[in-house]
């Protein structure tokens, strides 16, 4: 069945329609953003290597990945690693700071995009100099929880100068590259502008007022399969886009799952 369904999804046109869109909502944009291209950060979270590898091939760079476990995995793989070469990996999941050792032991990791508190911070700071060394810097960003949900992590709008100004003063190991936001998912255009993407420009404006900082130097990590047109011409550089390229991904086993297979095979009558 995988092997099926693999063959079904063309990479190489995927990515060519999704560059595409992204053009045209470059174009939407205003005049002051017309010379910055967005990245393109294709999720391969869940998916298996075969289309990463194709993905590369069709001169993808960039790639994103949600979980440390397959973050390892993929990034030490000797194939991705021997025909990959150029890959740049971004982790775009919770960090767990008991894991960082092993995140940034990827051959290839870039960028560190969910930075939500001071201590992660630090550790990453820390573990970074313990590895590679003074030097080359770790990028990060700032993770911001635009829409308040619970479920979501990412420090509060209220709390981003505080946190940018620990990581700008007390890590010299990290270089603060930008800020990211998940938001809040279906939001509905008709009803005017997403409201987390305004929230995200206006953390960067109150941040780089407050610390002296050059709008231009902080990067906006917001938009996904869903939206990263509309966050495109709200000004986002970096959008992070897995099913319109890879396919859905293949829902995990949850317990609210289990629970209603269990109560359809109590209904179940042996004949």
């Amino acid at each position: 069945m995988r092997r099926v369904i693999m063959s079904e999804i063309d990479v190489g046109n995927n990515l060519r329609i999704v560059r595409e869109r992204m053009l045209a909502a470059c174009q939407k944009r205003a005049d002051e953003l017309q010379s910055v291209q967005p990245r393109l950060v294709a999720v391969s979270k869940t998916k298996p290597k075969a289309l990463i590898l194709e993905a590369y091939e069709r001169g993808q760079r960039h790639f994103g990945e949600n979980y440390v476990h397959e973050l390892v995995e993929k990034g030490h793989d000797t194939e991705i690693v021997e025909k990959c070469s150029e890959i740049k990996w971004h982790f775009i999941g919770h960090l767990q700071r008991n894991k960082v050792n092993k995140a940034l032991s990827v051959p290839g990791l870039c960028v560190v995009e969910t930075v939500d508190t001071d201590k992660l911070a630090t550790t990453l700071d820390t573990v970074w100099a313990k590895q590679k060394g003074q030097g080359a810097k770790l990028k990060v960003m700032a993770q911001i929880n635009t829409s308040g949900e619970d479920e979501k992590n990412g420090c509060t709008p209220e709390d981003a100068i505080h946190l940018v100004k620990h990581i700008l003063e007390k890590c010299p190991n990290l270089e603060l590259v930008g800020l990211m936001t998940i938001g809040k998912f279906g939001h509905d255009l008709s009803e005017g502008p997403n409201p987390d993407f305004i929230c995200l420009k206006k953390v960067r404006d109150d941040v780089c007022q407050a610390l002296g900082i050059g709008c231009n130097k902080l990067e906006l990590s917001m938009g996904m399969s869903d939206d990263f047109e509309h966050a495109i011409e709200m000004g986002s550089t970096n959008v992070r886009v897995g099913s319109i390229i890879f396919g859905q991904r293949e829902k995990k086993l949850s317990d609210t799952h289990t629970d209603t297979v269990s109560e359809e095979i109590k209904n179940v009558t042996l004949s």
